[in-house]
């Protein structure tokens, strides 16, 4: 990994709407609630020439009961131990606060470098204002406006002038060669769990709550062999149950790291089997020609586990995923560590299944015997007839079948082919696509 800037201050003084100016894009949620964000966000930007990663922080805040508030300060502290140098925004409009000097003692005491930013200085008047913020001792305020980006030039300017110089190539945690795994579920099934457990630390924040990640998180994970982006998403509810402007950012996320990665590990409660909402965020998976993988969590929960116990749950799965069930399923607890790596191996093997490719020969000389054997069904005294089949050069599995009436062939005749074609391929957990045109 490159350098890291880390974005710090106390609640709503603006640091993921600087953090999104940075990193170009809407990447972080910004409202005017306390406490939007959570989980730390990594994001990448370069300033003239030189490219670093940006971590956006939630709010700092002391000695507070709040369960998210204490989770999200072990969050910030994290960030400030990663980083290399932290820019401490914060908040002219309100002036220098109680949170602010203790942030400010604590930014002293540690010996990296210290930009303090002032948000919202947009006229002369707020320019006078922010002399104030001399008192805090972390020498001279550098004044901006992240929501119009006057004075964000400066700021970077200041920041690429403090870097420590790189001592290797930043590794591209965008890198298109790396598979991008996409946990989603809904609310509270443990996608967070899963990314910490896998990870090894306190990635993502994780309580009882429903609704507690709010963002889809990226992680770069690479140990024991295995390289990929790890994405932690927000659960994803029934319609009418999102209620605030925040779940509905955080639902678009969800539905936006589903539609960028390559394999979706659609986590289920074993306690609660799978429900209409499971269904949706699966067909949505499907929809979008993503890898899949299902994981049953929480399986430690499940009374009176007999032999075959887990053979009929997975069975009862299939039965509900029908007609595209040749999906992998893995049975985890995470709390406990048991098969989270299993469930890992699976998501890799799905992606590398996803990316393969039967050349045209090998395609015709195994599936025109079997065509020939069960043509299509006739239909009103014409004959189907399939002459040539090829793969199509498409990132997913989609294939051309050649007919003289490609109309007449129904969806059972769809299905029969891809069968054959997945019992002498492997393109588990992958969707495919077929297609009848007229030769």
């Amino acid at each position: 990994m490159g350098n890291i800037v880390a974005i710090v201050g106390r609640p709503n003084v603006g640091k993921s709407t600087l953090f999104n100016r940075l990193v170009g894009m809407r990447q972080a949620i910004v409202d005017a609630t306390e406490g939007t964000t959570r989980d730390r966000h990594y994001g990448t930007t370069d300033w003239n020439g030189r490219e670093f990663t940006v971590i956006d922080t939630g709010g700092f805040t002391v000695n507070s009961e709040d369960v998210f508030e204490q989770a999200i300060c072990r969050q910030v502290q994290l960030a400030i131990d990663e980083a290399d140098e932290l820019i401490f925004m914060v908040d002219v409009e309100t002036g220098i606060t109680d949170l602010d000097q203790t942030m400010a003692e604590l930014l002293r005491r540690q010996s990296k470098p210290v930009h303090l930013v002032v948000n919202k200085v947009d006229n002369t008047q707020r320019q006078t204002d922010s002399y104030e913020f001399y008192a805090l001792g972390l020498g001279d305020p550098i004044t901006i406006s992240s929501m119009t980006g006057s004075g964000t030039g400066e700021l970077m300017d200041a920041v690429v002038a403090t870097l420590p110089e790189e001592t290797n190539a930043p590794e591209d945690a965008n890198d298109t060669t790396i598979p991008k795994l996409a946990i989603v579920g809904r609310p509270n099934v443990g996608k967070s769990s899963l990314t910490n457990a896998l990870l090894g630390e306190e990635r993502n924040i994780v309580t009882p709550i429903a609704g507690t990640t709010r963002d889809a998180i990226h992680s770069h994970y690479n140990k024991f062999g295995m390289e990929f982006t790890l994405v932690d998403t927000a659960g994803l509810r029934k319609k009418q149950k999102v209620t605030d402007d925040l779940e509905f950012y955080s639902v678009m996320r969800t539905i936006r790291a589903i539609e960028d990665c390559d394999t979706a590990i659609l986590m289920l409660d074993a306690s609660q089997g799978v429900d209409a909402q499971d269904m949706n965020i699966f067909h949505l998976v499907v929809k979008n020609r993503k890898g899949c993988v299902i994981v049953v969590n929480k399986w430690d929960t499940v009374p009176d586990k007999q032999a075959n116990t887990m053979k009929e749950y997975a069975e009862n799965i299939r039965r509900k995923l029908a007609p595209f069930n040749d999906v992998p399923i893995v049975f985890t607890s995470v709390t406990e560590k048991q098969r989270i790596f299993d469930a890992l191996k699976l998501a890799l093997h799905v992606c590398e299944n996803r990316k393969r490719r039967i050349p045209t020969s090998e395609l015709n000389d195994f599936i025109l015997p079997i065509i020939e054997q069960t043509p299509p069904p006739s239909i009103k005294g014409k004959y189907i007839r399939i002459k040539y089949a090829m793969m199509l050069p498409t990132p997913t599995p989609q294939f051309a079948f050649f007919v003289n009436l490609p109309q007449y062939v129904k969806d059972p005749y769809r299905r029969f082919i891809e069968n054959r074609i997945r019992d002498q391929w492997d393109f588990t957990g992958v969707p495919m696509q077929i297609y009848f045109r007229q030769k």
